[in-house]
């Protein structure tokens, strides 16, 4: 395991969102995505930043065995609110304090009935995951088979089902000081404002990094990924696959 940065030659961080960047939704990581990474680990100092928990990103990301928290030198899940570097964890926060149970309580229940109500093609199972720094929603359920979720999406941008429901909400509970995040295939994170991937930033400003790389494939508004792709402590690339993502990183830091 590297023990610091100081063998790479570069001063530079490179940030990568999961689903959609390094992986195709919820689904593995390719053996080019893989050896690609350990080439850019080389040259500049690499992290993951997910909103998934430590666990599905790792069934994503870990390859023969290996430990994502060593493969990278950071490792943000749930936007860096459970993070790692150099596979020493750091200080985490949890949504559940920050909300209190009785308000949490008034949300999710609301969520579930207007799911309830909800006209969409099919419904699976766990449409309310709670995480430790967010709740993470999905009309059609967590437990939707991938062709599943491919159908959800495509017709979730045909009738907005995901971005209504984040209206409601909003209007809802104004004074929850939460932020709605569309994000993946058939979801939307729901977390406190200043909890969204910028978060992990705050994890490294006193490392000194002359830049700061980002890449995601959710960098429009509304999406999971704008806030840390806008930021101006990074520099934001779009991305619209991993392939995209592979041919990218060769171009910029693998030349």
């Amino acid at each position: 395991m590297t023990k610091s940065f100081k063998d790479r030659p570069r001063n530079v961080l490179c940030l990568l969102d999961v689903d959609g960047t390094l992986t195709p939704a919820r689904q593995q990581a390719s053996k080019e995505m893989i050896e690609t990474l350990r080439d850019l680990r080389k040259q500049v100092v690499i992290g993951f930043v997910g909103g998934s928990d430590l666990v599905k990103i790792t069934e994503q990301l870990e390859a023969a065995g290996n430990s994502v928290i060593n493969d990278f030198d950071y490792a943000f899940a749930e936007n860096g609110l459970t993070a790692f570097k150099l596979g020493q964890a750091l200080p985490s926060q949890s949504f559940i304090h920050y909300v209190g149970e009785d308000r949490y309580k008034t949300l999710v229940n609301f969520i579930l009935h207007y799911i309830a109500d909800m006209d969409i093609p099919i419904k699976r199972g766990t449409f309310v995951e709670f995480r430790r720094g967010m709740v993470n929603v999905s009309p059609i359920g967590r437990n939707a088979t991938i062709e599943e979720r491919n159908e959800f999406e495509r017709v979730d941008k045909q009738n907005g089902y995901r971005a209504k429901f984040v209206q409601v909400l909003k209007e809802k509970f104004p004074d929850y000081g939460l932020t709605y995040s569309i994000g993946g295939q058939i979801s939307f994170d729901v977390f406190p404002n200043g909890w969204d991937k910028t978060y992990a930033l705050g994890r490294v400003e006193d490392e000194g990094f002359d830049e700061i790389h980002f890449f995601g494939d959710k960098t429009y508004q509304g999406g999971n990924d704008y806030e840390i792709f806008m930021d101006s402590r990074t520099i934001g690339h779009s991305v619209n696959n991993p392939a995209d993502t592979i041919h990218l990183l060769k171009e910029i830091f693998l030349k």
